[in-house]
C-alpha cells in the first residue's frame, strides 16, 4: 500500500488536499512534517497558499528544506508541489523583495503584469495547453483540461521544464516537471473531476 504524506508547514491547503486523496481511495495518507513519516513515505505532496517568503520561512524553521532535499534529490522520491508549493521549487521569487526557493527547478517567480484589462490575482477556471509529456495528464480525457487558478505570481522557467501552459493575457506556466519533481500552479483540490484525475495520475506513477 502506497504511503502518501502531505507536508504541513503552516501555509498549506492541507485538509482539502487530504480529502481529495482519501476520496480516491488511498487510505495510507497523512498530514505531517515529521521526519520519520517523510522518510518512510512513497510520495510527497507539498501544498501551499499565501506568500512565498512565509512559505520558505516555515519550511526552513521546521528543517524541511534539508529533509526534503534528501528525500527528493537523493532518494528520488516523487513530489507534487501545488500553487505556492510549486513556486518554492524555483530558485527564488521577487514577491515582497527577493527570497530564495528550494532551487530544484531553474527559474524564478515573477509578478503577473498584464497589458490587457485582466484582473490580478488571476482567479478562476482556465484551459491548459499541454506542452510536454507528463504523468500528471495521462488520465485526462480531453486535450485541453481546465483547472482552477488563484495566484498573483507565476513561475518563469525554461520550456523544457514546462508540462503545460495557460493563456491569461500572457502565456503562463501552469505546471512543471523535472524528473521526479512535479508542480502545478492551479489547485487540483478545487478543480473537481479534472483535479481528482490529476492526483490519481500522479499517484499511479508512483512505484
Amino acid at each position: 500500500m502506497k504511503k502518501i504524506v502531505i507536508i504541513d508547514y503552516g501555509v498549506g491547503n492541507v485538509f482539502s488536499v487530504y480529502n481529495a486523496i482519501k476520496y480516491l481511495g488511498y487510505s495510507n495518507v497523512k498530514i505531517t512534517y515529521d521526519e520519520k513519516d517523510i522518510f518512510s513515505s512513497d510520495a510527497i505532496i507539498l501544498p501551499g497558499v499565501g506568500a512565498f517568503d512565509e512559505a520558505m520561512k516555515n519550511i526552513t524553521k521546521r528543517k524541511l528544506d534539508k529533509i526534503l532535499h534528501e528525500n527528493v534529490l537523493i532518494n528520488k522520491k516523487p513530489i507534487l508541489g501545488v500553487c505556492v508549493g510549486m513556486q518554492i521549487l524555483s530558485e527564488g521569487s521577487d514577491e515582497n523583495g527577493w527570497h530564495k526557493g528550494l532551487g530544484w527547478i531553474p527559474g524564478k517567480v515573477k509578478k503577473l503584469e498584464l497589458t490587457q484589462n485582466l484582473a490580478v490575482p488571476h482567479v478562476g477556471w482556465n484551459n491548459l495547453e499541454i506542452a510536454n509529456k507528463s504523468n500528471l495528464y495521462l488520465n485526462q480525457s480531453n486535450s485541453n483540461p481546465h483547472f482552477y487558478f488563484d495566484h498573483s505570481y507565476y513561475f518563469e522557467t525554461e520550456d523544457k521544464y514546462v508540462s503545460s501552459y495557460c493563456d491569461y493575457g500572457i502565456k503562463i506556466c501552469a505546471s512543471v516537471q523535472n524528473d521526479n519533481i512535479y508542480g502545478v500552479q492551479f489547485h487540483p483540490e478545487k478543480s473537481q473531476n479534472n483535479g481528482l484525475k490529476l492526483f490519481r495520475s500522479f499517484l499511479n506513477s508512483v512505484k
